[in-house]
């Protein structure tokens, strides 16, 4: 063989050994993420479904919570994907040419990118609706019973529901962009038709965060507030403790003297009245036996750390709206080669890396927060082991809509200067100044609006609180001429 043939066949073995190290490297993230999510779903999923007399229930429950876990898996795999790029980009200037680095480069990257892509638009379209039908299925009429049988059902609905939603998409296309191209295209599935589809999708996720976002940036005060021990000037634990006793006593009373001669009493009720109020106050020590630290120090660096990633969050969606004013690279725009380990996408370079990295966990983890504290979607939080194998379902089907949304939404925002890769820079609305231009000044304003209607009254009730103004009797004003006349009599 020549020297020209041995270059070649080196070039083969290095490309082929990069795509296999690229697929080991896929496959360990994944299953890791597979195991994270396969644990933390069996500490919600209720344990009577799974243990039931018929084997042919628990068995269907247990593949569709394989399809749950997967979902599960690929929706945390979203939310990893922006701020793992940042982080490598910025790993990759600050060492070159380090040897041990080497599978992290802009392939990897990207075929990441395609991944996620591509398995959340497999669980969106395919799997999901397969594990609900699957669930709710019980095989067609004058069929042998059995796992099989449900399996056929399923798979006939899956596919009606393919031609319903394909006729919808089609039909939507046609009313948006009314040319022969465009519905012509639409025949080709794979190429127009999922990511046409998942594009609607994506803009329905990125409306989401932006009604769940502001919502879960207002709660996040109070649900920090509950987690952590207040100082004695905003809590009184004694009172509550005091409280919770004699509520405590009084329903032991009432559950030892079940006689009433005025209304029958609920003794299952009461029960899980007392439970709760044992819970309460087991809380209420541990939280009395906090050390002064965890007291005075703990909860205001908490709300400092809040206050302040909230306002730059604000801040950098303001200052974004202005440079979208200005230039036009301020645009979300799609990147089909990740060249990474080039220039930093922050001007304060790798510690503005970090801040945009925090940034992006801290809105993600706030509008979930808000998703569930939404009076439309409360009835979707999870129980601890006590949630049905039809809510499991719901809830990964919004979170996968939710993370599958974040690179967008970040982007959107100018939260970050990475361009998405692959698909994900395909949408077609991601062009439009006006729709990117009213999403960051609704992001803006909703923001504002929320915190400072939270923050004022957070405040005004724990001022009151502190000083005692709650326990005042206060007159009852719905009764001025009762009041009045005993003042005359």
């Amino acid at each position: 063989m020549e020297a020209a043939d041995y270059e070649v066949l080196s070039v083969r073995e290095q490309l082929f050994h990069d795509r296999v190290r690229e697929c080991i490297i896929s496959i360990l993230l994944f299953a890791t993420l597979y195991i994270l999510c396969h644990i933390f779903l069996t500490r919600f999923k209720k344990p009577a479904e799974f243990t039931t007399v018929d084997d042919e229930d628990a068995t269907v429950n247990k593949i569709a919570l394989e399809l749950c876990t997967f979902t599960l898996a690929v929706a945390l795999g979203a939310v990893l994907l922006l701020p793992f790029s940042i982080i490598s980009n910025e790993v990759l200037l600050s060492l070159p040419r380090n040897y041990y680095i080497q599978w992290l480069n802009g392939s990897l990257i990207h075929g990441l990118w395609n991944l996620v892509f591509l398995f959340s638009n497999l669980s969106l379209v395919f799997l999901m609706p397969f594990a609900y039908f699957f669930t709710e299925s019980e095989g067609f009429a004058g069929s042998r019973k059995g796992v099989l049988g449900r399996v056929y059902e399923t798979v006939v609905m899956l596919i009606l529901l393919t031609l319903l939603v394909l006729g919808m998409v089609w039909v939507a296309s046609a009313i948006v962009d009314n040319d022969k191209a465009s519905r012509e295209s639409l025949y080709d599935f794979w190429e127009y038709y999922l990511p046409y589809l998942y594009s609607c999708i994506s803009f329905l996720g990125v409306l989401l965060l932006l009604v769940c976002t502001p919502l879960g940036l207002a709660r996040m005060f109070s649900v920090t507030g509950k987690l952590l021990v207040k100082p004695r000037l905003l809590e009184d634990l004694e009172e509550q403790l005091n409280c919770s006793a004699f509520e405590e006593a009084a329903l032991t009373r009432r559950i030892c003297n079940p006689t009433s001669c005025w209304l029958p009493l609920d003794m299952e009720l009461l029960h899980r009245q007392v439970l709760a109020l044992q819970a309460q106050r087991v809380l209420l020590e541990k939280r009395r036996k906090a050390s002064a630290w965890q007291r005075n120090l703990g909860y205001p660096l908490a709300m400092l750390c809040l206050l302040v990633l909230t306002g730059l969050s604000v801040l950098i969606v303001a200052v974004h709206i202005l440079e979208l004013l200005i230039d036009e690279a301020a645009m979300p725009r799609g990147m089909q080669d990740a060249a990474l380990g080039q220039a930093s996408f922050s001007k304060l370079g790798s510690f503005g890396a970090i801040i945009q990295v925090v940034l992006i966990f801290y809105l993600m983890v706030s509008s979930v927060v808000g998703f569930y504290s939404s009076p439309l979607f409360g009835s979707l939080r999870p129980r601890w082991h006590d949630t049905s194998m039809t809510q499991i379902i719901g809830n990964c089907v919004c979170l996968l809509v939710l993370s599958s949304a974040l690179p967008v939404f970040s982007r959107t925002l100018g939260l970050t200067r990475f361009d998405l890769l692959g698909d994900f820079g395909r949408f077609n609305w991601l062009g439009n100044f006006y729709i990117v231009f009213l999403y960051n000044a609704a992001f803006a304003g909703l923001t504002t609006l929320c915190l400072v209607k939270t923050f004022t009254a957070a405040v005004r009730a724990e001022l009151i609180r502190a000083f005692g103004l709650d326990r005042l009797p206060l007159p009852v004003s719905g009764f001025p001429r009762a009041s009045r006349k005993k003042q005359h009599q």
